[in-house]
């Protein structure tokens, strides 16, 4: 497993890092097997392991909590948060009051006196971003965390809290973590080198972009849900549509170079110069050891153009995939004088 060094920090962590979104209800209920899952990353040589804290409402953390007893310090230990934790809307956001008490209780989920990387799961329009800057910073001063981070941050809000940690003296946010994969290069235009002017740590999600590059004959089955699944799988939109012919082109090109589609998939994300990481987000031992067999492949200039002429840098193929929406658009009354 190769390591990089995570931005700024000074931390090396493996380039693949293991995401916790499938341990628990929202995914793998087995605690046990999800520990065992956990272990075996980390015997693989994984040594970053992020999760949140709305991820099963709290019980990833606790499932990771549980793996990384007794191993804590070979651990570079990230979670998230921000997104919201009930009806209550003083329990998400990143005011400092709600920040306060979310650290406290990641830790104590968690099991463990400290965290390597905390991270803003999501832009906070209602709170100033100095305020949430303030408060990271004294969990940084106190010990609790040991540096800030940002998740699916646009490049003008990237920009925007790194010269309010200047201008007030704040810590600041020195990674960003967003979604990135062949079908969804948006972020190559702005937030990418963004985060490289910055000198920020990159720990990309979503690399088989919801299963659509998993390989699977039909990326599509069993996700007819509604919600996101809908969002993401609906065959009527044209523009699920227009991915299943690119997965096609992608699939024969990764069959050409002798490599499984979800390897090529990985491989593509952690060529561009900002990654620092990408995040597996595996559910069962089987996806685990798929994605691990894809360590160490790099892509040579000839696949990654042939790449680039079926998706164009800078695209995406369906723009209701990103899992940010700017509140400006998305509330009509913004838009209104």
């Amino acid at each position: 497993m190769e390591r990089r060094i995570l931005g700024a920090t000074g931390i090396s962590v493996s380039e693949m890092a293991l995401g916790a979104m499938m341990f628990g209800a929202g995914g793998n209920p087995d605690h046990d097997e999800s520990v065992r899952v956990i272990h075996a990353a980390l015997d693989a040589g994984i040594n970053l392991v992020d999760t949140a804290d709305v991820y099963s409402s709290g019980e990833s953390e606790t499932i990771v909590g549980k793996a990384i007893k007794g191993r804590r310090d070979e651990v570079v230990l990230a979670t998230k948060f921000g997104l919201p934790r009930g009806d209550d809307p003083n329990q998400s956001g990143g005011s400092r009051r709600w920040i306060m008490r979310a650290v406290e209780d990641s830790l104590r989920r968690l099991g463990t006196d400290h965290l390597d990387l905390y991270q803003m799961h999501r832009p906070d329009p209602a709170t100033p971003v100095e305020e949430s800057l303030s408060a990271l910073s004294d969990l940084v001063h106190s010990g609790k965390v040991r540096a800030i981070g940002s998740s699916t941050f646009p490049a003008e809000l990237i920009v925007e809290a790194q010269w309010a940690a200047a201008r007030g003296g704040h810590e600041r946010f020195v990674t960003e973590q967003p979604r990135y994969s062949m079908l969804n290069r948006v972020n190559e235009a702005a937030v990418l080198p963004t985060a490289r002017r910055y000198g920020m740590g990159v720990l990309t999600y979503g690399p088989l972009a919801s299963g659509w590059l998993s390989g699977r004959a039909d990326p599509t089955r069993g996700h007819r849900s509604a919600g996101a699944g809908a969002r993401v799988f609906d065959q009527d939109l044209p523009a699920n549509r227009a991915k299943l012919d690119v997965v096609g082109q992608l699939s024969a090109l990764a069959a050409e170079a002798g490599l499984p589609l979800p390897q090529l998939a990985t491989a593509f994300v952690l060529a561009h110069p900002a990654v620092s990481a990408v995040l597996l987000g595996p559910r069962t031992m089987e996806q685990l050891k798929g994605s691990l067999a894809g360590a160490g492949t790099v892509l040579d200039a000839d696949l990654l153009d042939r790449i680039d002429a079926v998706v164009a840098p800078g695209t995406e193929i369906n723009p209701l995939d990103n899992y940010y929406t700017n509140p400006d658009l998305a509330d009509h009354r913004r838009r209104r004088r």
